[in-house]
């Protein structure tokens, strides 16, 4: 640019048109921004108060009661609108308070709302009282980070994706000397109540928060958080108290409109296997949501793999009287057939194309994974205490480690260990890809544990599925179908009679979509079969259309690989979302403005229309439960995995067939609408909500 331009070109950039063009702030976020969601019936009055909802059991765990005593007999409450409260409790009520609040763990669509309703709920009461936001997460309490939060601050961030506010973190208050500094932050800022907003490991954390603070009159709240939607609360006799964690809705709905692009890619081209692996560690809830909104051609729930039965190896065993307990639990080379079926079926229509659906924590509910992670650590650690060498050491390479495990199997070196590893599991082992392998053997962490974040898993699935592609093709079993009608214009094409050649070229000459016999697996054996047939003599050449049509029937597997999580999590927040936040926050008012702590805002009958919505307070104590954590027992809030036995998975089990579309004809992809937040076309809820209340 010359010396002369530059004056006219900064003269431009200050033109209306330009500065409209090149604003950070863009239509839709003004839109957003100015958006108020409804709020539930109860907040249409002035007041609230909190009535105990009977009927409600937990099954309470003895640890629970000893470690969180004075939040653990807390009943369910419900959230009850009033038009006006005595003198001493309309004292208290509005009392002047303040409040903080903390974001722990990874962002999830519509955590800003949450501060938006308690932010309105509280200057609503008293407009001297304060928020304070924890920076950073759990680390701003300890570290006394925290910024005042202001009317401006919150419109800036109204129906607002990710966490950017006051950001988050994922450091935990698990220590004395946490708890300590912790509790110093809230007395020097003079805190009330404190709010955390988390998953189950967040929820828990409030539940100890509430424990220790409870004497220094510290309240302490907890929202239910997380994309993965893992966090579903029901009683011990079923009865559904919350249905759904907040920014489940807005990832699913990310994930499947860019999951859905990609269908119409690849019925466009006809040229990808596009193999989506979508967020979801422990529960597959995101997956199942997915498959619903996009009819993808393939998902994998892991919760179904997990109930595997293959009743081949039972009926096998049952002669003899015996059970074979390797029956129980899915193979990944049983999983890896199962994908692979899929594609030759598919392939057999001319469609070389498809949507494969994963959830990120599959390989968990395979129980061969699980069963080689305990017996390889007990190998290990065995070794180490026996020898002065430590295991990794003496079997630097792979192979090495394998070899040891091979003699293992074969009782060769008289070890301890031989009866863990046995003839089978070294087979089952020996099938899956040498990185893996290498996955499996390597040290484990600090605790002991197998790191399965680490884990590629649609590498793996995708390792073993691609050999036995290669084994089925040299079989002749994988074949490219070819349309009948694109046939018979390349041999007329070719001077070739289509009639005369089908019959030796195909399974069923018939059909749509032929099938090349399954001898013919190279251009030789196409020869002899031509040959055989008498169309041609031991010296002629193979007609160029004939080979074309052989070129055209070779499959030639491509796969694009997709992760969805950070892009899903950082989405804005469907309406859905929007309105469920909000009132989640003003549900954190009703119950801090009554006096409770140890509770878990939440919104009962999400599955039903806005108009039933019911803010309650959920106890945290009894939701507390032992698990392993970290190779020791811990009290956690239990993840909620999806049900096999619901409807929403039963009919996305009943679709599998029609959605995998192994039939001449178009696929059957959903095109789920963008979230447009403004429009009327974004579903009013999640599908498996939606198809979750009804009834057979």
């Amino acid at each position: 640019m010359t010396d002369t331009e530059m004056p006219q070109l900064q003269k431009l950039m200050q033109t209306p048109e330009v500065q409209n063009a090149i604003s950070s702030i863009s239509p839709g976020l003004v839109q957003r921004r100015a958006f108020r969601p409804p709020r539930c019936a109860v907040f249409e009055q002035p007041f609230t108060v909190l009535e105990e909802a009977h009927g409600y059991r937990f099954e309470i765990d003895t640890e629970a009661r000893r470690q969180v005593p004075r939040i653990i007999d807390n009943p369910v409450q419900v959230v009850i609108g009033q038009d006006a409260l005595p003198d001493e409790a309309l004292a208290a009520y509005q009392r002047r308070r303040t409040v903080g609040i903390v974001f722990s763990g990874g962002p999830a669509p519509g955590g800003h709302n949450v501060i938006a309703g308690l932010f309105d709920a509280v200057k609503a009461a008293n407009p001297d009282s304060r928020i304070i936001g924890f920076l950073m997460g759990p680390d701003g309490i300890i570290e006394s980070e925290y910024v005042e939060i202001t009317e401006a601050l919150v419109d800036q961030y109204r129906n607002i994706g990710g966490f950017t506010m006051i950001r988050t973190g994922r450091t935990k208050i698990d220590t004395p000397e946490k708890m300590a500094l912790s509790r110093q932050t809230c007395q020097d800022l003079g805190l009330d109540a404190l709010v955390v907003v988390g998953g189950d490991d967040s929820n828990t954390n409030a539940a100890f928060l509430a424990q220790e603070m409870m004497d220094d009159g510290i309240q302490v709240i907890g929202v239910p958080k997380t994309i993965d939607g893992d966090v579903q609360v029901r009683d011990a006799d079923g009865n559904v108290l919350c249905a759904i964690s907040f920014g489940f809705h807005s990832a699913a709905r990310a994930f499947s409109q860019d999951i859905s692009n990609l269908c119409n890619d690849c019925s466009s081209d006809r040229k990808y296997w596009h193999i989506c692996k979508v967020m979801g560690r422990s529960a597959s809830h995101l997956a199942l949501e997915v498959a619903l909104q996009t009819h993808a051609n393939l998902t994998l729930i892991g919760e179904d793999l997990a109930d595997f039965v293959d009743e081949r190896r039972i009926q096998s065993a049952a002669p003899t009287g015996d059970t074979d307990f390797t029956a129980y639990g899915i193979t990944l080379r049983h999983l890896s057939r199962v994908i692979c079926n899929a594609i030759v079926r598919r392939a057999a229509v001319g469609k070389n194309c498809g949507v494969l659906v994963i959830p990120e924590g599959l390989l968990e509910f395979i129980n061969e994974i699980q069963v080689f992670i305990i017996k390889l650590s007990t190998i290990i650690a065995d070794y180490n205490n026996k020898h002065d060498v430590d295991f990794h050491t003496a079997f630097p390479r792979l192979e090495d480690k394998l070899e040891y495990l091979r003699r293992l199997s074969k009782d060769i070196q008289g070890d301890t260990n031989v009866g863990i590893w046995s003839a089978r599991d070294d087979e089952l082992f020996n099938d899956i890809p040498a990185f893996f392998q290498e996955g499996l053997l390597t040290e484990r962490d600090s605790h002991g544990n197998f790191q399965f974040s680490l884990v590629e898993t649609d590498k793996v699935l995708m390792g073993l599925v691609k050999d036995y592609l290669t084994i089925l093709r040299e079989k002749g079993f994988y074949k490219m179908g070819v349309e009948r009608a694109y046939y018979k214009k390349i041999m007329l094409k070719g001077g070739l009679d289509p009639e005369d050649y089908a019959e030796a070229l195909f399974v069923a000459p018939a059909a749509d979509y032929l099938l090349v016999k399954e001898s013919i697996i190279s251009l030789k054996t196409l020869k002899q079969a031509l040959v055989k047939a008498g169309l041609l003599r031991d010296d002629d050449v193979v007609p160029a259309a004939a080979v074309k049509i052989y070129n055209k029937s070779v499959p030639n597997l491509k796969t694009q690989t997709h992760f969805y999580g950070y892009d899903g999590r950082g989405s804005n927040p469907t309406r859905f979302d929007c309105n469920y936040t909000y009132n989640l926050g003003l549900t954190v008012f009703s119950l801090i403005a009554n006096g409770v702590t140890g509770q878990m805002a939440a919104i009962r009958n999400l599955e039903k229309d806005f108009s039933e919505w019911e803010p309650i307070g959920i106890p945290i104590g009894p939701l507390m439960h032992l698990e392993e954590r970290k190779g020791k027992l811990s009290l956690v809030l239990e993840k909620s995995l999806v049900d096999t036995k619901s409807l929403a998975f039963q009919i996305v089990k009943a679709c599998r067939e029609e959605w995998l579309a192994a039939t001449p004809g178009e696929d059957h992809y959903r095109r789920p609408a963008p979230i447009l937040f403004d429009g009327h076309s974004e579903d009013e809820r999640p599908l498996t909500l939606e198809l979750n209340r009804l009834s057979l």
